[in-house]
């Protein structure tokens, strides 16, 4: 403990975040004696960090191993079993793509098997908020709608995207391909990487990674791609089905950053990802008002923590308490009294902070028990009632506050949220009606605006939290890019207020702003426009991807020849990197902040920086400094407009076909 105080005491808060309430609440922990360990300390601990694995030349898929890789000392340059580094770091990084697509396939199985069970009757507390998505999406899988009721439509989408998990049969995964342009079809066609069914891609991943299996890192690497293209069915399944039950976002207003956290009410944080379980607790708790007030409390008063934060601020407006980095600072407030998690993204470290105050900790899902925590067995049948024991026992716990340990910081920040892809487009069709996208592709076409970007992905240790997010968001708002943002990149917009018309004032060049205003005096949206569109949770990066084929089926092209980027300032996950790995198939230039374990084969950061250009259209851009990273992706834009534009006047001078090919 005595190190651990030392080791406080030398550490500058400001080079830990860009957050002000963060670092507040990381000040009042350095303050204290040292009692309190957040991952900041922890992640300062561990360092030297070991730098084969840095690398990704430290292997570990047999336990003859582990094997660590010096390439160019001879007895050294190979694994016991003779795999190279090329091997190795491909292996490895397509273990990461496994672990990501997992994890958001099992996501988009859940509320699948939920909207199976309401249309059965089994899940009574869930219903049908948006009936026209639902009509929408059955379309789209090619599920006649005529003279059906809603139930039985809902019963046959959820089978069709159930038969998406397990087909057997050798067709393409339906939420895949038909969702897609027809570029891409052909050019997954071709590659052989169009997975049939989810589950059995993931599993081939893992077969075909293991000891005395595939050694060719670039057959590897397709392997990767196929599974990635898996994550991505899966993604898009869980964003169609959460917006038929909890309906389509709209835009809304609310605020954002730990200000929210109020000690006059009970305050319950919703953490993870699923909204199955956050929106009946919210649901729970405006019923339970009244015995919130009982026990001397103003009400109960639900925040939102990561992206099951995100869900609940797009559609009902709850505010937003932070991103995955503070959510141990979240129980630091001393005013938190119940944490309730489903999957996803939920340190292990906040059940041992939570005993250093009386936030009562409440673990929902049998894949992600905490121990020493509250476990609540919560499913589609009966939820409410659940929902409601855990909203009580946080009621409970508000009695057991020490008003001594009570720190909020106050700072808050307005928001203007909710921008599915639906609303996008409605605020467009203002200007265009009949081709709504065209007011967007017209727009970069025109020069006026540069492209667009999607950010993305999570925070990470190795940066101080959102400085990567806002440094970049601020560099490409300044060069006329749109952007549209999910998961923690929107969360450290929403925290910092840059979602909202001010920072469009403040921030914007005057392309971007000129094209905004115009936007805002067709469709005089209620909350103004912001700087950036809030898309969703990381598992909605699918409305982005929608947008990005709509715009390439608009202009008359395919995905790489659009001028659109995506950007992971501050990458963490597996999911980041399962995210990324399907960027690039989709054509799209990739940054990525935090430098992924791939630098130890040359031949692998060639695939994936250079030759995935060759193939796909897309490639990564691996790089940590934020001024370079904002030059690299409005490089790549203006490149890619440019393009454009020459061949559309070449195209039209002789009268001839937009160039398919060049």
């Amino acid at each position: 403990m005595d190190e651990q105080v030392t080791l406080k005491k030398k550490v500058d808060v400001s080079t830990r975040t860009a957050d002000p309430a963060s670092a507040e609440m990381l000040q009042q922990c350095t303050s204290c004696g040292g009692e309190y360990e957040t991952a900041w300390d922890r992640y300062q601990a561990q360092q030297p960090q070991c730098g084969f694995g840095i690398q990704g030349i430290c292997c570990r898929v047999c336990i003859q191993g582990p094997c660590r890789i010096v390439p160019k000392r001879p007895g050294q340059d190979r694994g016991i079993c003779g795999a190279t580094e090329y091997t190795i770091v491909a292996r490895n990084i397509a273990r990461y793509v496994a672990g990501g697509s997992s994890s958001h396939s099992d996501h988009g199985r859940h509320v699948a098997m939920t909207l199976l069970h309401m249309a059965e009757g089994k899940a009574p507390d869930y219903k049908i908020e948006d009936p026209a998505k639902l009509h929408r999406v059955a379309k789209m899988v090619g599920i006649p709608t005529d003279g059906k009721s809603d139930n039985q439509l809902a019963k046959e989408v959820a089978l069709a995207a159930l038969q998406d998990y397990g087909r057997w049969e050798p067709e393409a995964c339906t939420f895949l391909t038909n969702t897609i342009t027809e570029g891409r079809k052909a050019k997954f066609k071709h590659c052989n990487v169009t997975p049939t069914a989810i589950d059995q891609t993931i599993a081939q991943d893992l077969a075909q990674t293991t000891m005395g299996m595939d050694a060719d890192p670039v057959n590897i690497v397709f392997g990767a791609i196929k599974t990635s293209l898996a994550d991505y069915t899966g993604m898009h399944i869980a964003t169609d089905i959460h917006d038929i039950l909890f309906g389509t976002p709209k835009p809304v207003i609310s605020e954002a950053n730990l200000g929210v956290i109020d000690p006059d009410y009970v305050n319950i944080a919703t953490h993870g990802h699923n909204p199955t379980l956050s929106s009946i607790v919210v649901d729970a708790a405006r019923e339970l008002q009244g015995e919130a007030k009982a026990v001397g409390a103003k009400g109960v008063n639900v925040v939102g923590i990561c992206c099951t934060g995100n869900e609940l601020l797009m559609r009902e407006g709850v505010y937003l308490a932070t991103n995955t980095a503070g959510q141990e600072l979240a129980i630091m407030t001393g005013a938190l009294d119940a944490m309730i998690v489903d999957v996803q993204c939920i340190a292990p470290a906040v059940r041992t902070l939570s005993e250093c105050f009386h936030t009562r900790l409440i673990t929902t899902s049998e894949q992600a028990k905490i121990p020493g925590s509250h476990h609540f067995d919560f499913h589609s049948e009966g939820a409410m009632e659940k929902a409601k024991e855990m909203v009580r026992l946080a009621i409970a716990a508000y009695k057991h506050r020490d008003p001594s340990k009570v720190h909020v910081p106050n700072v808050r920040n307005k928001v203007v949220a909710g921008w599915s892809l639906e609303a996008l487009l409605d605020v467009f069709s203002k200007v265009n009606p009949e081709k709504p996208i065209k007011v967007l592709t017209d727009a970069i076409e025109s020069g006026e605006i540069k492209g667009v970007a999607l950010f993305a992905g999570c925070n990470n240790m190795k940066q101080p939290q959102d400085t990567g997010h806002l440094s970049i968001l601020k560099a490409l708002a300044k060069n006329d890019v749109f952007v549209v943002a999910t998961g923690c990149a929107a969360g450290a917009m929403a925290k910092a207020g840059l979602l909202t018309p001010a920072a469009v004032d403040a921030y914007a060049g005057e392309g971007l702003k000129k094209f905004l205003k115009r936007l805002e005096e067709a469709a005089k949206p209620k909350y103004g426009l912001p700087l950036a569109f809030h898309m969703g949770s990381c598992v909605d990066n699918t409305r982005a991807s929608d947008l990005l084929m709509m715009m390439a089926d608009e202009m008359g092209v395919d995905t790489p020849k659009v001028p659109f980027v995506a950007t992971a300032p501050e990458a963490m996950h597996e999911k980041a990197v399962a995210i990324g790995t399907w960027a690039v198939a989709m054509g799209l230039p990739t940054h990525v902040g935090v430098m992924p374990h791939i630098e130890g084969s040359q031949l692998v950061y060639g695939v994936a920086t250079q030759i995935a250009h060759d193939v796909y259209g897309g490639y990564f851009i691996f790089e940590p400094d934020h001024a370079k990273a904002a030059k690299a992706l409005v490089d790549a834009l203006e490149y890619r407009s440019w393009k454009l534009r020459v061949h559309r006047a070449t195209a039209e001078k002789y009268g001839t076909p937009l160039a398919a090919g060049y």
